[in-house]
């Protein structure tokens, strides 16, 4: 059964967890979601301000897709399973800019 992320912290923990697996430091991961670092380690810090729009930009970045919440589905994954890197043909975001 796949973990519920049920607050900014669980967000945010998801978030950090996915990026360190992926050897993305906060500084990589703020430069391809075209934010500040400011706003990973708010993200990841579990802000719940947080903007939902750049949140959801950095979730998909680091392979964390956000599906229907009220099932549990395979949408997020286990913390314990190996994440993996996103793919460019599948890419949401791979029309939007590098910065």
């Amino acid at each position: 059964m796949a973990n519920l992320i049920r607050s900014a912290d669980d967000f945010g923990r998801a978030v950090r967890e996915r990026r360190r697996a992926l050897g993305l430091t906060q500084e990589e991961l703020a430069a391809r979601c075209g934010v500040g670092k400011r706003f990973i380690i708010e993200l990841e810090g579990g802000k719940p301000t947080t903007q939902l729009g750049k949140a959801i930009i950095a979730a998909n970045e680091v392979g964390i897709a956000l599906g229907d919440l009220t099932k549990q589905s395979s949408s997020i994954a286990p913390r314990d399973a190996p994440p993996s890197a996103p793919s460019e043909e599948h890419d949401p975001l791979a029309d939007l800019p590098r910065f």
